[in-house]
């Protein structure tokens, strides 16, 4: 049941991504700093992208997705269709990954230390959902911010 659950949270808040990412009027705003924001909501949808890919794509699905974190952060004037790509693709793949997930799996170890002390898989993904709708208020707030100007 939480697998499922998680699932659809995911789905739910990829697509509210898509949808900040989307209403943005000028696509340029995408990737503006200012007021001492220090990520642009690009950056933090690559970001959010990388993060899932890797902890449930890779790690979950063993998937081949190979990360670069700082590219997440440094990458700059990435189209907004090719954002939209990658957040379609991400959606996917959390789909995917967790269709084989079932409750009784939740309670092993996640396979890799991701945080000072070993977690178990529920753990993990309950902490990504927070993860991203985290950074998914910040993207809401920043498009507010500077679009509107």
């Amino acid at each position: 049941m939480l697998p499922e659950t998680l699932k659809s949270l995911f789905v739910r808040d990829l697509n509210r991504l898509k949808n900040e990412i989307e209403s943005y009027r000028e696509e340029r705003n995408i990737w503006k700093v200012e007021n001492g924001i220090a990520n642009s909501a690009g950056n933090l949808c690559l970001h959010l992208v990388g993060n899932l890919n890797t902890y449930i794509g890779r790690e979950i699905g063993k998937t081949d997705y190979v990360r670069n974190r700082e590219q997440e952060f440094s990458l700059k004037n990435v189209p907004r269709l090719e954002l939209i790509k990658l957040v379609n693709n991400t959606i996917a793949v959390v789909i995917q990954s967790l269709d084989g997930v079932d409750d009784s799996s939740l309670k092993d170890e996640y396979p890799v230390l991701v945080f000072e002390e070993k977690t178990t898989k529920e753990y993990l993904l309950v902490h990504l959902a927070t993860h991203l709708t985290y950074h998914l208020g910040q993207i809401n707030y920043h498009r507010r911010l500077i679009d509107s100007k």
